[in-house]
């Protein structure tokens, strides 16, 4: 974040809105240069609020410090929004007004980021169906008002609205529980987005499979009988591809680009991973888990899953369920007009609605959290694999963007709309670069014990082997005296390390690359006035900024729920 940004911040009152892009000139290769950079200018949007009216002022700071603004009459904005007055770009916020949404996995850490900004920016939508599993309505309601809408998240919304915010939300929200074909709904949805999924790497498969690969079946035959379905989009995961190496193209799982090859399977050359026979899939896990004791069924099924997994080429349960039901989508859809994303890492906001929240453990945020607590020496992965993650914030304005611009058009065979919101190709974030920017972060802001010390820590190291790692860390604790309870404990922690080092290692020497050619595409479309409030160029991102100072920090506070840094 820019001193300019955090000087703004500190002196200006609460009714101002501020958002702040930072153009880089960034190294594609490495990102020893983008750590060494100083910017010298900084271009920040203001919306100065002024009875319903707002008006974008473009604020740069020049080299010499001074600060100029200018005011683009052609934009002004009632009731906190961007007028319709300028018709260029993709025109989201007219797309988005009247229309009524149904979007799944609603309690999921990137369904609340996206259904506030649709909120706070798009406030003429006439309704979002969320869909929340609960007994009955009422829970359903309970859930709602609980898990999302009285989350810190909403914070600005409930400030904007002040005593009408429940109102406001009560009058957008609409939670649906239980079986979608036995409500209404069907006859008003206008834009379905399915971000329903179980992430854990090692889930159990039926359930895996019943969530990530039944449940996008069950969406897109309830989308079939939507007779005003503008859209279908399936929120997925780059790593539903395959492929572990080189660059990693935007196209469909059923494109030759992703034929099966190189996986220990039977089959030919030529054929591509749709000749799986899907159903066969979930009813050999049927099969499979009335054979277990119950005693032992947790166990023998994760281990079963990750087996099917990677005879078929995928590293895990989570992503080979989620390609599958990628697969379902695209033999089912039929002519109904679909879009797929994929996001890798989706990490804390960058920006919006501010900066640094999360929710749940993403990805490699447990391992950095041991490791500021001194519990961690490092891990087993490699320095030169890519830490391909991206904002929340990012992911939503991408996922609106896309919407826009395919929410009118008419399928056709054929049609083929895949979207990587990635960083790895566009703006890639080395491990290296990664985890000294941890060790900066813990150094300058350390965790403290028990007794209020804080927690001294060294530069993080990179292990070949998990063997390495673990006799660093019995070598570091090997002179002190332990009770044989501690000895347990110790022992425990180092059986859990080595699962969690074989889980993640197909990520932590993780070589791919995603290529991002239609988000790159899909950001020109936007006109000056759209990037402002709907940006998503993961390339704007001071990667050091944002993880020492925002993402660091955010984890702490959401996930280790510190109540501040000393």
């Amino acid at each position: 974040m820019s001193a300019l940004m955090l000087s703004m911040r500190a002196t200006l009152p609460n009714m101002y809105h501020i958002s702040s892009r930072q153009n880089l000139n960034i190294n594609k290769v490495s990102t020893e240069s983008l750590l060494g950079n100083k910017m010298t200018s900084t271009t920040t949007t203001v919306f100065c609020r002024h009875e319903n009216l707002q008006i974008p002022k473009h604020i740069s700071s020049g080299q010499n410090g001074k600060i100029s603004a200018t005011v683009d009459t052609e934009s002004v904005s009632i009731n906190g929004q961007l007028s319709s007055k300028r018709h260029d770009g993709l025109g989201i916020i007219e797309f988005f007004g009247g229309k009524k949404l149904l979007i799944t996995g609603a309690t999921g850490f990137l369904a609340k980021v996206l259904v506030e900004k649709i909120l706070r920016t798009l406030p003429e939508v006439d309704k979002i169906f969320l869909l929340i599993k609960a007994k009955n309505e009422e829970a359903a309601t309970e859930r709602l008002m609980n898990e999302i809408v009285n989350t810190e998240l909403f914070k600005c919304l409930r400030e904007k609205h002040g005593t009408l915010f429940e109102k406001f939300i009560l009058s957008k929200l609409v939670p649906v529980v239980g079986n979608m074909s036995e409500t209404n709904i069907a006859r008003e949805v206008d834009l379905i987005i399915n971000s329903a999924a179980t992430t854990t790497f090692d889930e159990r498969p039926d359930i895996a499979l019943d969530i990530n690969t039944r449940g996008a079946a069950r969406i897109v035959n309830f989308a079939k009988n939507c007779e005003n379905l503008k859209l279908y989009v399936h929120v997925s995961t780059a790593y539903a591809c395959r492929q572990s190496e080189g660059e990693i193209i935007e196209e469909s799982l059923g494109k030759g680009h992703y034929v099966a090859s190189n996986a220990d399977i039977s089959e030919a050359q030529h054929k591509h991973i749709h000749g799986m026979d899907i159903e066969a899939e979930i009813k050999l896990v049927s099969e499979i888990k009335d054979s277990f004791e119950k005693n032992e069924i947790d166990q023998k099924l994760e281990d079963f899953g990750m087996r099917r997994a990677q005879k078929y080429g995928w590293p895990n349960t989570y992503s080979f369920t989620k390609a599958m039901g990628e697969m379902v989508v695209e033999d089912t859809k039929g002519e109904m007009p679909v879009i797929i994303l994929r996001p890798s890492v989706i990490t804390s906001t960058s920006e919006e609605p501010f900066s640094g929240w999360i929710e749940g453990n993403r990805m490699m945020d447990p391992f950095f959290l041991w490791y500021g607590k001194g519990k961690l020496p490092g891990f087993y992965s490699s320095p030169d694999t890519i830490a391909d993650m991206v904002p929340a914030d990012i992911v939503v304005n991408s996922t609106l963007a896309a919407i826009a611009k395919h929410g009118c058009e008419k399928a056709t065979p054929g049609d083929d709309h895949v979207y990587h919101i990635t960083s790895s190709v566009a703006h890639p974030l080395m491990a290296r670069d990664l985890l000294d920017l941890a060790y900066q972060h813990f150094s300058l802001s350390p965790c403290f014990d028990r007794k209020g010390n804080p927690i001294q820590i060294s530069a993080f190291k990179f292990f070949t082997s998990i063997q390495d790692l673990l006799s660093d860390m019995q070598k570091t604790n090997g002179s002190t005296e332990i009770s044989p309870r501690q000895e347990l404990i110790r022992r425990k922690t180092e059986e859990h390390l080595k699962y969690l080092a074989n889980l993640y290692q197909p990520y932590t020497f993780y070589t791919g690359r995603f290529d991002n050619s239609n988000v790159e595409e899909l950001m020109k479309c936007l006109s000056e006035e759209e990037r402002q409030v709907f940006g998503f160029d993961v390339g704007s991102i001071d990667w050091k900024d944002y993880v020492i100072n925002v993402h660091f920090p955010g984890i702490r506070k959401h996930i280790m729920k510190e109540r501040m840094l000393k």
